[in-house]
């Protein structure tokens, strides 16, 4: 087995439309909006467009040409002798011409859902314009602490985790290379304990928890929107499989009802998954490659949703305050901002993130984000509702992080001592045996 990225000149899988070719037709305008606030082209609407309508003439001219063929052969049985060697010429000759159409159809047919692939999802219209530096403040809770007034100097996660005897990164990079690490003694248990948490939140709240596949098919990772611009952050294994490494748990939540019909009727879908993820993190080449923050394997517990496209907003919601509830938790000073349409992936419509403040950094980085797929997964998956009338239509999935290894990097350092102990969040306590203090080891391992 090789791990390594696709690359983004991966061949097509041929999925379902991405978006809704009728809205595209009816709003083409409010299409070409949100390709231009995304920064993506504007053009490929109208070639889509342009596509839609030559598929469907070519369709209609195989299938009028193919009724005629049948029509035909249906004579030649009952026709007179005289007749027959002509009507048999006029469907060979027919034959040609459909097999001809077919293939027209096929290849024009192929060429439109490309350009469909292409397209990002419809972005929300309250979604700021630009790009990742263009988001918006929605607010800030929690005030940072002041060290200089406590007489100190702050040390940084990967510091305070080596005194504790809880960071390797040295051995880590040993085993698995660069940005790899290991976590121990009461880091390990803390990272558990957060996960834990998160988890019992979840279930509180309705969630089925749920341990995630790490590996899944390619049409899977394509159906979730990841196969795409950011497609090099991917870790594929080739020969004899051909599967990929999932960077987050929602791309298996998303695949566990693909071609599925579910029933809502008692309202939406809620998963936590609890899964190892991987990044590759190719276009991160030198950035932020002390400690754990950006790294190629870590754990997180995400939610996902599946609900009625009437009820998404309100979903998305619930999800960021599920995110500012486990923040709460750990007690952390933090930020929410509303992501810029030119930085969200392809598949959100809108996204928020949580960003803790990191004292050594003195910034916010980002903890959590959450989005609003709206249909774009579902429709790639294939994955309807039962409407009360009985007819099927796609819904609409979200998801949102509760809890992730990076989390650890603004609990050691809001959470430090002078002594280079750590207090531990109230709320983590009865996960760690009622331990309040991780201490120091007092010398080097």
């Amino acid at each position: 087995m090789v791990f390594r990225g696709t690359g983004v000149s991966q061949p097509l899988i041929n999925l379902g439309p991405m978006l809704d070719i009728q809205f595209i037709r009816d709003h083409a305008d409010i299409v070409r909006e949100s390709q231009r606030k995304r920064s993506e082209s504007v053009e490929l609407v109208d070639e889509v467009l342009k596509l839609d309508s030559q598929r469907r003439d070519s369709l209609q001219r195989y299938e009028s040409a193919r009724a005629q063929q049948k029509e035909i052969g249906k004579k030649v049985a009952s026709a007179p002798a005289d007749e027959k060697q002509a009507l048999i010429a006029e469907t060979k000759d027919l034959s040609k011409k459909v097999a001809q159409l077919k293939t027209a159809s096929d290849e024009v047919s192929s060429e439109y859902t490309t350009a469909m692939w292409k397209l990002s999802n419809i972005v929300e219209p309250e979604a700021p314009e630009g790009g990742e530096d263009d988001y918006v403040v929605v607010k800030k809770v929690g005030t940072p602490r002041d060290f200089a007034a406590e007489g100190f100097e702050p040390q940084d996660h990967l510091a305070l985790g080596e005194g504790l005897g809880g960071i390797d990164t040295v051995r880590g990079a040993k085993v698995g290379g660069s940005r790899f690490f290991f976590l121990k003694r009461q880091i390990a248990r803390m990272e558990i304990a957060m996960n834990t948490m998160a988890f019992d939140q979840a279930e509180e709240h309705g969630f089925i928890p749920t341990i995630t596949p790490t590996l899944v098919r390619p049409e899977i990772m394509a159906g979730t929107g990841f196969l795409n611009s950011h497609a090099d952050e991917i870790y594929r294994l080739r020969e004899p499989d051909d599967q990929y490494l999932v960077g987050t748990s929602e791309v298996a939540l998303a695949g566990m009802h693909e071609n599925e019909i579910l029933d809502l009727s008692n309202g939406p879908i809620r998963y936590a998954g609890w899964s190892a993820c991987y990044r590759r993190e190719a276009g991160a080449a030198g950035k932020d490659t002390h400690g754990i923050i950006r790294v190629h394997q870590f754990y997180k517990v995400e939610m996902f949703v599946y609900c009625k496209p009437e009820e998404a907003r309100d979903q998305h919601q619930q999800l960021l305050g599920m995110e500012q509830e486990m923040l709460a938790k750990v007690e952390v000073p933090y930020r929410i901002i509303d992501t810029a349409a030119g930085d969200l992936g392809s598949s959100a419509a809108r996204k928020f993130d949580c960003e803790a403040w990191v004292p050594t950094q003195n910034r916010y980085r980002e903890l959590t984000s959450t989005s609003n797929c709206t249909g774009y997964q579902a429709r790639r998956l294939n994955i309807r509702y039962r409407q009360e009338d009985g007819t099927t239509a796609p819904l609409a999935t979200l998801n949102g992080t509760l809890a992730t290894t990076r989390w650890l990097v603004a609990i050691l350092e809001n959470h430090q001592q002078k002594d280079g102990s750590v207090v531990i969040p109230a709320a983590l306590r009865p996960y760690l045996g009622g331990k309040e203090v991780i201490e120091p080891l007092g010398k080097a391992e």
